[in-house]
């Protein structure tokens, strides 16, 4: 084989190699993205049917309830303007309290029920997620939160209990 033959096809292997490398590192990102929605943003309809994200609010002032099984709770997460119920299985974090903020992660069934999978109570009164702070200070000015803004991307690579 002539040498300009062994370079095009060292070349072309290159290229190849790239280009599957390029694919995993995209397709494992792509699972990895979990969109961040308010209340009213899941009332209107934006939020996807069957895909993990993630919708932060406060809860709701006396919508705890406990299942008699000490496990399961729900609860109502709103933006003051919408209101969506959420339903978890398992510990909720120290910091979970009425009244807070929080983010839970889950997916949203066919009659507007979030089922969570995970729960991330506010670390103090000072911090909320930018979407959350924006979407509670447009509901309780009477407006749709990020009527212009979209949802946010967070990557799903952050396994913690409770946000800092």
């Amino acid at each position: 084989m002539k040498p300009r033959h062994k370079r095009m096809v060292l070349i072309s292997a290159g290229l190849a190699t790239l280009g599957v490398a390029a694919w995993l590192v995209l397709s494992a990102a792509q699972k990895n993205l979990v969109f961040f929605f308010t209340p009213t943003q899941i009332m209107a309809g934006e939020a996807p049917q069957g895909r993990s994200f993630r919708v932060g609010g406060m809860v709701e002032n006396g919508s705890l309830k406990r299942q008699a099984d000490g496990m399961t709770v729900s609860f109502l997460v709103t933006d003051n303007a919408q209101t969506i119920r959420v339903n978890y299985r398992g510990m909720l974090p120290d910091l979970f309290k009425e009244g807070k903020g929080v983010v839970a992660q889950g997916k949203l069934g066919d009659d507007k029920l979030f089922v969570a999978d995970e729960v991330l109570a506010k670390h103090d009164e000072n911090y909320m997620p930018p979407d959350a702070a924006y979407a509670l200070k447009k509901g309780s000015e009477g407006k749709a939160p990020n009527q212009n803004n979209g949802a946010s991307v967070i990557t799903g690579g952050d396994k913690t209990k409770e946000s800092k």
